[in-house]
């Protein structure tokens, strides 16, 4: 079981790559430059006010405009622990398991969660429960090779690793 705990920050549908890192900031691609404007496109006070640990939940499409990976960036150094959205864009979706992001997609999850809320969750990358029992939510499971990814930390180190354990 990976566990989150923070605050939830509920966002709607088709939140793009540019309402997560404004183009105009692409100019610097540090990461503390890129999490300092991160989500200011949706929410400016997003970025002043996140906390390491906090939980992303957005509708259908979430991370949808350009392959821009610095959108990944800036979200997981402004210290979000995991986004669960009902659909993601399939770029956002793949670098976010490359740079060690968790992305969960689930159905279920807008309704379980309010904006601001602080919450305690479990997942078995299958399902999420929060800490008390009361709420669950169904999520599409991820296939094996994915949840080691992400357990590695993101794609390079999970393949340092692998080429580590086979001595090379």
């Amino acid at each position: 079981m990976t566990s989150y705990e923070g605050r939830v920050w509920k966002f709607g549908d088709d939140v793009n790559t540019d309402l997560i890192i404004p183009g105009k900031y692409l100019d610097n691609y540090d990461p503390a430059h890129l999490a300092s404007h991160a989500m200011e496109g949706a929410r400016k006070e997003f970025a002043s006010h996140v906390r390491k640990g906090d939980i992303i939940v957005a509708g259908a499409n979430f991370g949808c405009g350009s392959s821009r990976e610095q959108a990944v960036i800036a979200l997981k150094h402004a210290g979000v622990s995991v986004i669960i959205a009902r659909s993601f864009a399939r770029i956002f979706y793949r670098n976010a398991i490359n740079m060690g992001l968790p992305v969960l997609v689930s159905a279920d999850a807008e309704r379980m969660f309010s904006d601001g809320e602080h919450s305690i969750l479990a997942s078995d990358f299958t399902s999420l429960q929060s800490s008390d029992g009361n709420k669950r939510a169904n999520i599409d499971p991820l296939p094996i090779h994915i949840t080691q990814i992400l357990r590695d930390g993101g794609l390079v180190p999970h393949l340092r690793a692998r080429l580590a354990d086979e001595g090379r």
